[in-house]
């Protein structure tokens, strides 16, 4: 498209992309990326920031918003979470709405009402895990969502696989105002390194533990030295208990030495360096339901 002087139109905004825990929110923003900038477990409410991804093509820019899973809160942590993902739906351009291919849940009834306090912006509904369930399956979940809200766009995806990627990429174009390009071509996250370290470090974690361990674990990188040819890092894994403690460091420390060296291969891949990485873990009692905790933890 161009303007009357013969010039290309630039488009841009914001879209965020909603849903209760583990529907594959952060699955689905790496897939349209191409490139992984928020972690991924089978674990829901593995997402506890908002994640901004950044998708610049030819002649516009999308600001995608990953948020952590909208539910019920249990602690502090959780209500601040919670909010971050409310606070997501203003002032954007388009929502994504995703949802497994079943019938809405109690939990996605109660986004919906929350998606009708934003009647001026497009919602999408996006059925992912398509590739889950045979294809005649889908048709009575789509008849029970339009049911209960008008969507602009209806559209069936598989964030795993990839399928209905660009699709949703086409109709988002179409509801994009004109706009300036509001980052670099070669930017895809406006993540630091340190924060990107951070994720990856706990997201090996909650690969190797079970139960409750993984969302009692909080990151923090403490050291960052870099020389000519690799990155020294240091973090502490936090838990709030010993127990919790123990499993992580695995018999013998064999577990803790998985995470480490699961974790140092992905840093190194998005660093493009050599890394030298060393954990430590240790307790802190109660920190998800510690205001002060999580602002020390940089999750406030």
């Amino acid at each position: 498209m161009k303007d009357e002087n013969g010039q290309g139109l630039f488009h841009s905004g914001y879209v965020t992309i909603a849903g209760k825990p583990n529907v594959g929110k952060s699955t689905f923003l790496n897939s349209i990326l191409g490139e992984k900038v928020s972690i991924v477990t089978s674990k829901p409410q593995t997402t506890r920031n908002r994640i901004i991804g950044i998708k610049t093509l030819k002649d516009s820019q999308i600001i995608f918003i990953d948020t952590p899973g909208i539910h019920k809160p249990r602690h502090a942590l959780g209500a601040l979470m919670v909010k971050r993902a409310k606070e997501a739906l203003r002032d954007v351009d388009v929502i994504l709405f995703m949802v497994e291919p079943s019938a809405p849940s109690y939990d996605d009834i109660g986004i919906v009402k929350l998606l009708k306090g934003f009647p001026l912006t497009p919602v999408f509904l996006l059925i992912n895990k398509t590739d889950t369930v045979k294809k005649p399956m889908i048709l009575p979940v789509i008849e029970e969502y339009k049911e209960i809200y008008p969507f602009k766009e209806i559209i069936p995806v598989s964030a795993l696989k990839g399928d209905g990627i660009d699709i949703v990429l086409e109709r988002i174009l179409e509801h994009l105002p004109l706009g300036p390009k509001y980052y670099p071509d070669d930017l895809v996250t406006d993540q630091l390194e340190r924060f990107m370290v951070s994720e990856i470090i706990r997201e090996k974690v909650m690969e190797e533990t079970e139960e409750e361990v993984p969302h009692a674990c909080a990151v923090e990188v403490i050291d960052w030295s870099e020389e000519k040819d690799i990155i020294s890092i240091s973090a502490n894994i936090y838990v709030e208990k010993n127990s919790q403690k123990g499993i992580i460091i695995g018999k013998a420390g064999l577990r803790l030495k998985a995470v480490g060296t699961s974790a140092r291969a992905d840093i190194e891949r998005m660093l493009n360096t050599k890394v030298y990485l060393r954990l430590w873990v240790k307790v802190k009692p109660h920190w998800r339901k510690n205001e002060t905790a999580l602002a020390e933890l940089g999750l406030k």
